[in-house]
C-alpha cells in the first residue's frame, strides 16, 4: 500500500509537471488535457488509496479493540469457571472429609454396638449364672409356697433367737404399722431369711444394743429393714457383705453363708436386698419383697 502511494505521488507531480512544460510549449490542447486527466486521475487514485487505508486502519483498530474485549470476557469467563471449579473442589473435598468421618465414626459405632452385644451377652451368661448360683444357695424345700403373715414369721423367729440375743446384749424388736402383712412363700424359707439376718446381728454387734425390724406395705411391695445399733462396717466392705465366704474388718469365723443364702431367697421371691452401714453406726438391711403380685398368682 505504501508503494502504491509513492508510485501515484510521483505520476500525479509528473503529470502535472508535463502539463506546466507543454502551456510553455505550446504543446496541443489535447496533450495538455490528457496531461490533466491523468493527473487528476493519478491524484484520485491516490486519494482512494489514502481512503482505503484509512478504513483498514478503523478497521483494524475496532477489530483490535472487539479483540481486547473479547480476550477480557473470554479472561472474565476463565476467571468466573475457576472460581466455580474452586469451589466445586472445595465442596467435594469438604464432602470428602464429612464422608470419611461419618465412615470412622460409623466402624466406631459398629465397635460400640459390638462391645454393647458382647456386654449384654456376659450380662445374661452371668444372669444365668447368678440364677444357678441362687439355687445352689436355697435351703432344702420343706413346705410348699401359701399366703403366710410375714410378721408373725418374724415375732416367731426373734423369740426363737431371743436367748441367744439377750446373752450378746441384743435386744430384738420387731415394728409395724400393720396387723398382718401376707406373701406367698415358704414359710421356713421366710424364717431362714429373718435367723440369718439376726444372728448376724448377734455375731457382729460387738456391744450390747438393739436390733429393730420394721415391716410396712407400700403400694405392692412390703418392705422390711432390720437396723442394729452395733459397730458397722465401712461402705465398701458392706458392698460385699452377701459375698460367700466374705468378713470385714469385724471378722469373726464361719463361712459368711448366713447373708449369701438370705439374698438367694429375696433375690428368688423376685425382691431386692442390700445394706447400709457406716463405722459405729450401725448396719441396716433392706428388704423388698413383690407381695401384691404374690397375692394375685394366689387368687388365680
Amino acid at each position: 500500500m505504501r508503494n502504491s502511494k509513492i508510485v501515484m505521488g510521483l505520476l500525479a507531480c509528473l503529470f502535472f509537471g508535463l502539463a506546466l512544460a507543454g502551456l510553455f510549449k505550446d504543446w496541443p490542447s489535447w496533450i495538455l488535457m490528457l496531461l490533466i486527466l491523468l493527473h487528476s486521475a493519478c491524484l484520485m487514485l491516490l486519494a482512494f488509496i489514502y481512503s482505503a487505508e484509512r478504513n483498514d486502519y478503523s478497521d483494524r483498530q475496532e477489530l483490535t479493540e472487539e479483540l481486547a474485549t473479547l480476550k477480557k470476557e473470554r479472561e472474565t469467563e476463565r476467571d468466573t469457571m475457576q472460581k466455580a471449579l474452586d469451589a466445586r473442589e472445595t465442596e467435594l473435598r469438604t464432602k470428602g472429609e464429612e464422608l470419611k468421618r461419618l465412615t470412622e465414626e460409623a466402624g466406631e459405632k459398629e465397635e460400640k454396638i459390638s462391645a454393647l452385644k458382647a456386654a449384654v451377652k456376659t450380662a445374661e451368661d452371668k444372669l444365668v449364672q447368678q440364677k444357678e448360683d441362687i439355687n445352689d444357695f436355697l435351703p432344702p424345700v420343706e413346705d410348699a409356697p401359701k399366703m403366710v403373715d410375714v410378721i408373725r414369721i418374724a415375732r416367731e423367729t426373734a423369740d426363737e433367737l431371743a436367748g441367744a440375743a439377750r446373752d450378746a446384749g441384743l435386744t430384738v424388736r420387731i415394728s409395724s404399722s400393720e396387723e398382718q402383712l401376707y406373701v406367698k412363700a415358704q414359710p421356713n424359707w421366710l424364717r431362714i431369711l429373718f435367723r440369718n439376718i439376726i444372728d448376724n446381728s448377734i455375731k457382729y454387734m460387738q456391744r450390747s444394743g438393739s436390733l429393730v425390724i420394721t415391716l410396712s406395705l407400700v403400694g405392692d411391695d412390703i418392705f422390711i429393714v432390720l437396723k442394729d445399733t452395733g459397730a458397722g462396717l465401712k461402705e465398701e466392705e458392706t458392698k460385699h457383705i452377701f459375698e460367700l465366704n466374705y468378713q470385714g474388718s469385724n471378722r469373726i469365723s464361719g463361712n459368711g453363708l448366713g447373708l449369701t443364702q438370705a439374698k438367694a431367697i429375696v433375690d428368688y421371691y423376685g425382691g431386692t436386698i442390700y445394706g447400709r452401714s457406716t463405722p459405729n453406726n450401725g448396719m441396716g438391711i433392706y428388704i423388698q419383697l413383690p407381695a401384691k403380685r404374690q397375692i394375685k398368682e394366689d387368687e388365680e
